[in-house]
């Protein structure tokens, strides 16, 4: 539970050059230092690390953080900040409790290429940087989020190695940063996002594993539209002789298959992006995901297999006369870890969920700009039913303000129900009110 809750608020995204995470200590000077530090890299790069360049090619600057030598040889950098700030319904006294303000992400990317077929890509992340206290173990601290070889022949066929993004669910492969919402990974995780390390007692961190996945698409001509596949095969749950449920080092299997009825999401690789402003024209993509590791869930002494199945679609209208663009998410999840309830009571339980869960999300975009953005008020319902644990709802309902599409959003939101208190504790005997919550958040991106 301990290990789960951590990650409850921080969590996961991916690229195009899409924009990344920033490298900075969280401080209350944070975005002051941020802006300094890059103003630095900047001139380092410039007068350093560009010149040395120049001297053996031609080096030419496109618009954008993207330093090129040719067109094959390129390198480009991203940075990217989320943060929120808290106020909590006190159930003793009805009341709000003061504020908190919690640094959801912030990460550093680099992407390139070193052939017409050979990239690469690195992400850092600040792990536990939103909910580290005093004696918390590990501490705050920035790791490699991601660090892929990619070997890209064309749109049919593609292999990704390395640490990466399991594909199963859409809001999982649009990480935080392509998200409709803010806060918005709801429903329960899969095991390489409900675990906090690599390696032994683990299963991966922040949608992350270790291994390898075939990409692609295609149009299979008897039903319009696009196709779209990943698959792969990863480490999964990891356990050392004495504790854990995974004795014979069994991998783990994912997959994911999307079908674009209308116009075809463009993103990078097999990743995805939860809303287009409408900038795609009209989408109605359905998708089914898998996860399957034999003894991936509970204990040394109680241990099961998992298997995850999910199913989301994605709906976006641009309506016409310019009246503005309607989307709608939903996601159906079913998870089979069928472990003894008494797992719970054993400190090295990898306690999965086990049960159905589902969310749906509706949001509308004002065609009109109001100052330097635009509106996009919304309301979001999330169910959770465990089959050996209490069941949990929430009801959300916010605005965003769209100032620069995902690069530059700011949300206002409140939320009800249970789930903050009964976060991912899905022991038997777990209680908690249901409470008023109240959210400012904001995300910045290049």
């Amino acid at each position: 539970m301990q290990r789960a809750d951590k990650v409850r608020n921080n969590e996961s995204a991916p690229v195009e050059v899409r924009p990344r995470k920033l490298f900075c200590k969280p401080r209350k000077f944070l975005v002051h230092v941020c802006s300094v530090s890059l103003a630095i890299l900047a001139l380092i790069m410039d007068s350093l690390f560009l010149s040395s360049w120049a001297q053996a090619a031609e080096v030419t600057l496109p618009k954008g953080p993207k330093y090129a030598i040719d067109e094959t040889k390129w390198v480009t950098l991203g940075i990217g900040f989320r943060g929120t700030g808290l106020w909590v319904e006190n159930p003793a006294t009805g009341n709000l409790r003061s504020g908190d303000f919690s640094i959801d992400n912030a990460r550093f990317y680099l992407n390139g290429q070193i052939h017409q077929y050979l990239k690469f890509e690195v992400n850092t992340e600040c792990f536990f940087c939103n909910n580290t206290h005093p004696g918390d173990n590990p501490k705050m601290s920035y790791n490699v989020l991601d660090a892929i070889g990619k070997f890209e022949l064309n749109r049919y066929f593609n292999i990704w190695g390395g640490r990466m993004l399991v594909p199963t669910e859409r809001g999982e492969l649009s990480g935080p940063f392509f998200q409709s919402t803010h806060d918005a990974f709801k429903t329960p995780f899969f095991s390489q996002d409900f675990s906090t390390k690599f390696g032994s007692g683990g299963a991966g961190r922040y949608g992350r594993d270790d291994g390898g996945t075939f990409w692609g698409s295609l149009e299979p001509g008897f039903i319009s539209g696009t196709l779209g596949y990943a698959v792969g095969v990863y480490r999964g749950v990891q356990s050392s002789r004495s504790a854990g449920p995974n004795q014979g080092d069994d991998v783990l299997w994912a997959g994911r298959f999307t079908y674009n009825f209308l116009n075809p999401e463009k993103n990078p690789g097999y990743y995805t992006s939860s809303t287009y402003f409408g900038k795609a024209g009209d989408i109605l993509a359905l998708a089914f995901g898998v996860s399957y590791q034999k003894n991936g869930a509970g204990s040394f002494a109680h241990r099961s297999d998992f298997l995850g199945l999910v199913g989301d679609a994605l709906f976006e209208k641009v309506l016409p006369r310019n009246m503005g663009v309607i989307t709608a998410n939903g996601e159906y999840k079913q998870f089979y870890a069928n472990y003894s309830p008494a797992a719970f009571q054993d400190p090295d339980c990898f306690c999965m969920f086990d049960g159905k869960s589902w969310t749906v999300t509706g949001l509308y975009l004002l065609p009109m700009r109001i100052g330097i953005g635009q509106f996009q008020p919304y309301g979001r319902f999330t169910s959770i039913q465990p089959n050996n644990s209490s069941n949990r709802e929430e009801i959300e309902a916010g605005v965003n303000y769209i100032i620069d599409g995902f690069n530059a959003r700011i949300s206002a939101y409140y939320q009800h129900g249970d789930l903050f208190t009964k976060r991912l504790n899905y022991a038997p005997d777990v209680a908690g009110e249901k409470v008023d919550v109240f959210k400012l958040s904001f995300q910045l991106q290049m």
